[in-house]
């Protein structure tokens, strides 16, 4: 006799859910990823032991609802009985459909899911680093003032490429000088930060250094600010109102030949202290809105190190 088929059952639907979850997940949040995967692999195990379980009766030693006698055998069924007798190794039609439809499904999630995947994943190990940017001679930064400054990141892209760091030379700290810079790109959606407080426009000068050109200018901020959807920081970063999750990033430095370099940009979650003797809580870069401390840093994607 021909086995029964599975019965109606709720995994597909479950295996399905998790699918859509983990699709979703790559471009909403990890934690989705993650859930998504846990259900699909939860519901897609619940489904192939029903599907594949080999304990299943035949349809002549099932009980008839009330009691009633098995189903007479028909001639149908007692051809297949004879052609297994005779070693002919058959898959009834519904197993057939079975695995094609497990066959097809896999290759439409593999079909939707690696383009996803490669774009969500590739760019966190390619190499998207620029090269240094040469701020000019230390003796541009006074101690303890704040100076703005704005280069061109690539000159031939033009403003796309415009950068701006808040930068503070701190004096030296055992020997050793000490720098505070600040980027202006804001932690919520990226938006340009901005210094509340005088700018000293008369006193702006650029320079040009390696063809690239710097612009300073001296400013007294009393806080920084994101006009487009109402972010504070403090003078040190930190966020102090509005939706930015964490402090705005910092850049790395060098001193080379008497220059100031700027190196690499990275994040931050906050900041305690003031100049020299603050203590960075500091952390690899990570894109707007996305959290670097505590349990909601885990959700987030490895970021490439994207450009200053």
């Amino acid at each position: 006799m021909e086995p029964h088929s599975p019965g109606p059952s709720i995994w597909p639907v479950g295996f399905a859910v998790g699918i859509a979850c983990i699709l979703a997940g790559l471009v909403v949040s990890r934690f989705a990823v993650i859930a998504g995967a846990v259900i699909a692999i939860v519901f897609g195990a619940l489904w192939a032991r029903d599907a594949m379980r080999a304990g299943r009766h035949p349809a002549d030693e099932a009980p008839a609802p009330g009691g009633e006698a098995p189903a007479v055998a028909t001639a149908a069924d007692l051809d297949y009985e004879a052609e297994t007798d005779g070693e002919v190794t058959r898959y009834p039609r519904n197993k057939f459909l079975e695995l094609s439809t497990l066959a097809l499904g896999g290759v439409i999630t593999g079909v939707v899911a690696l383009p996803i995947v490669g774009f969500a994943v590739l760019p966190a190990f390619r190499d998207q680093v620029s090269g240094e940017v040469d701020l000019g001679p230390t003796g541009n930064f006074p101690e303890g003032e704040w100076i703005e400054v704005t280069y061109f990141l690539d000159p031939a892209q033009g403003e796309v490429s415009r950068r701006t760091a808040f930068v503070r030379f701190n004096g030296t700290v055992n020997e050793l000088p000490s720098y505070t810079l600040i980027s202006n790109r804001c932690v919520h959606l990226g938006c340009p930060v901005q210094a509340s407080g005088p700018r000293n426009e008369d006193q702006r000068k650029a320079v040009e250094v390696n063809n690239v050109q710097v612009s300073m200018t001296p400013i007294l901020p009393a806080n920084y600010s994101c006009p487009c959807h109402g972010g504070a920081y403090d003078i040190e970063g930190n966020r102090t109102a509005g939706p930015p999750v964490r402090a705005l990033d910092r850049y790395k430095f060098d001193i080379v030949d008497g220059h100031l370099v700027l190196v690499e940009r990275y994040s931050v979650a906050k900041v305690e202290g003031e100049g020299a003797s603050a203590k960075i809580f500091a952390y690899g870069i990570q894109g707007p809105g996305e959290h670097v401390d505590g349990l909601e840093g885990w959700f987030y994607p490895i970021q490439p190190q994207d450009l200053r």
